[in-house]
């Protein structure tokens, strides 16, 4: 079986654990088509709109086909008309209207558009229990997948001193919340640390971080891939992310594979029992935590005994394009 898989244009200069998902189980799922396709999603403009048209217009009747939900959740006037010839799949990785920062307008037209989507389609499938339940909720689902990220095994992260040098990474937008961890980490400046927030500035954090006179310890070195990466996880002593909203969080379980702790919101499903899960936008809580972190020895030894028993509990890339392909195993035509 041959499956159409339609997604986003991968961007190497702006990565995101959406685009990395995708790349993983095209990899692993074999015969796969992979479709690419440009524009502004979810609000694309007309141009892009009708070379969406077009890719599914070609695709043959009763074919197999997966959207990425951010290429199909915000246009149902041009998915939902295929939904009937073509065994169409929707893998959701953010409902469109968490994204933080929307106008209230917008964010309602694109919920309204994503439930519309969802609900024509033939399956649905979302990255985590937590989000499945909501999906199914919001959007009166009567069931929606769950096919969970992957992991790929990464060697014991060195550290540093064991406690100073902290690690972010995430792509640098509103829904991330660096400015909460910059007030955090504010409140903590007479201790001795340093952070490195690793990814896409779309948002001017630099501003926040300047304001706050941490323009010395808080480094933006953008994003980073590869061997470089995979050094600033290695020096890590702590991971932290302040998300207001995530789906699952593939860069807290890339820490926990390295066996680096982590303090972080909005993650309960990739956390599991591997760390600290405070509640999104609480500056005080981060500063508790991390204060904590600072000055508790002790604290330390059990947050990197937590890190370490999680990190033996996550699953494959593998499993992930193996659970997907069960769900597009039972699609008949």
């Amino acid at each position: 079986m041959t499956v159409h898989f339609v997604r986003p244009v991968d961007d190497p200069a702006s990565p995101s654990g959406g685009n990395a998902y995708d790349r993983r189980v095209v990899h692993g799922l074999g015969q796969v088509r992979d479709v690419e396709v440009p524009g502004a999603w979810p609000r694309p403009d007309p141009a892009a709109r009708a070379a969406l048209g077009r890719v599914l217009a070609a695709i043959a009747d009763g074919s197999v086909v997966v959207l990425d939900g951010l290429v199909a959740c915000g246009v149902p006037e041009v998915v939902v008309p295929h939904a009937d010839r073509l065994r169409l799949v929707v893998l959701v990785h953010l409902p469109l209207a968490d994204e933080t920062g929307l106008d209230p307008a917008v964010a309602s037209r694109l919920d309204a558009a994503e439930g519309e989507c969802l609900r024509a389609v033939r399956a649905v499938v979302a990255t985590s229990p937590s989000a499945a339940r909501r999906l199914m909720s919001h959007h009166s689902l009567a069931r929606v997948h769950v096919v969970a990220p992957g992991v790929d095994p990464a060697p014991s992260a060195t550290g540093t001193d064991g406690a100073s040098r902290l690690l972010c990474v995430a792509s640098v937008t509103p829904r991330k919340g660096h400015d909460v961890l910059v007030r955090a980490l504010a409140s903590v400046a007479d201790l001795s640390w340093t952070c490195a927030f690793v990814g896409a500035q779309r948002w001017p954090v630099r501003e926040v971080v300047e304001r706050h006179g941490l323009g010395s310890r808080i480094e933006l070195p953008g994003p980073l891939t590869g061997p470089l990466l995979d050094r600033a996880y290695a020096t890590a002593d702590l991971f932290v992310l302040a998300s207001w909203a995530e789906t699952y969080g593939m860069v807290v379980t890339e820490a926990l594979a390295r066996g680096v702790p982590v303090v972080a919101s909005a993650v309960p499903d990739a956390l599991g029992d591997g760390g600290v899960l405070l509640p999104a936008g609480d500056v005080g809580a981060f500063a508790g935590a991390l204060r904590r972190w600072l000055t508790d020895d002790a604290w330390r030894r059990d947050l990197r005994g937590r890190a370490l028993a999680r990190r033996r509990q996550l699953s494959t890339w593998d499993v992930t394009a193996a659970g997907l392909a069960e769900v597009l195993a039972s699609l008949r035509p």
